[in-house]
């Protein structure tokens, strides 16, 4: 389960762009996960509860907003979507695409009450 690791390396990203004494005030993470980011959302969000019970993120909501996955296709230029997470155009059945969204996963805002 990756996603222990990535609820730690969360943690520690927002320890250094917080201050210090502003931990215990942190109210919320809000992340983006893309839909085949490899990020399983119900579980990161339970690593997230166990990682920062022994942390001054005790208090700390993590909300996840999951971005689906687009691609762009450069043969009829639209832009489509999959369930599968494979790079074929929908539209034409061309593979000369570019992944939009859905691969990532980004820290969007973090609050602190202050």
């Amino acid at each position: 389960m990756h996603e222990l690791s990535v609820a730690q390396n969360i943690i520690d990203i927002v320890k250094e762009n917080v201050p210090d004494t502003d931990y215990k005030h942190v109210n919320k993470i809000l992340l983006e996960v893309g839909e085949f980011s490899g990020i399983v959302a119900d579980s990161l969000l339970y690593c997230f509860d166990v990682i920062k019970s022994d942390t001054d993120f005790l208090n700390t909501k993590m909300e996840i907003k999951k971005i689906p996955f687009i691609l762009f296709c450069n043969s009829c230029k639209t832009e489509t979507t999959n369930n599968a997470g494979i790079r074929m155009c929908n539209i034409c059945g061309g593979y000369d695409t570019k992944i939009i969204s859905g691969i990532d996963m980004k820290i969007i805002e973090v609050e602190v009450n202050t």
